[in-house]
């Protein structure tokens, strides 16, 4: 059994549909993921040394911490980038916000809403 022409146009088409679709799929789930991973280390951060009347030993460590998180994994983790993700988890304090938002924002997103000082602003997002 053969495929007409037409038939195997559609069925190429099909699939080049699946394909794209799922490569989609699988970026903007990247970028979800990228942004919960960034929230949740800047949580941290900040919950472990920031917040906890630590302010000197919170310098430190981040810097401390990004040297051996770059060593490891890469400039994205670079003592400017984890400001940044402590930032992140100040300003949208909520993971359920954050995880709803990252469906629909990247990373680059968020970097540009974390400095608005109206958080009303910033809300209109959550």
């Amino acid at each position: 059994m053969t495929l007409q022409k037409s038939e195997y146009q559609e069925l190429l088409s099909d699939l080049i549909l699946l394909v794209e679709n799922t490569k989609q799929n699988v970026i903007s789930y990247a970028n979800s993921s990228l942004s919960i991973l960034f929230w949740h280390i800047g949580n941290r951060i900040l919950s472990e040394t920031l917040q906890n009347q630590r302010a000197e030993y919170g310098k430190q460590i981040v810097v401390t911490l990004s040297r051996q998180l770059t060593e490891k994994f890469g400039r994205t983790y670079e003592v400017k980038n984890l400001r940044r993700m402590i930032q992140f988890a100040e300003e949208f304090p909520n993971i359920e916000n954050v995880v709803t938002l990252s469906r629909r924002l990247s990373w680059s997103h968020f970097l540009t809403l974390i400095p608005l000082k109206n958080s009303d602003a910033r809300n209109f997002y959550g």
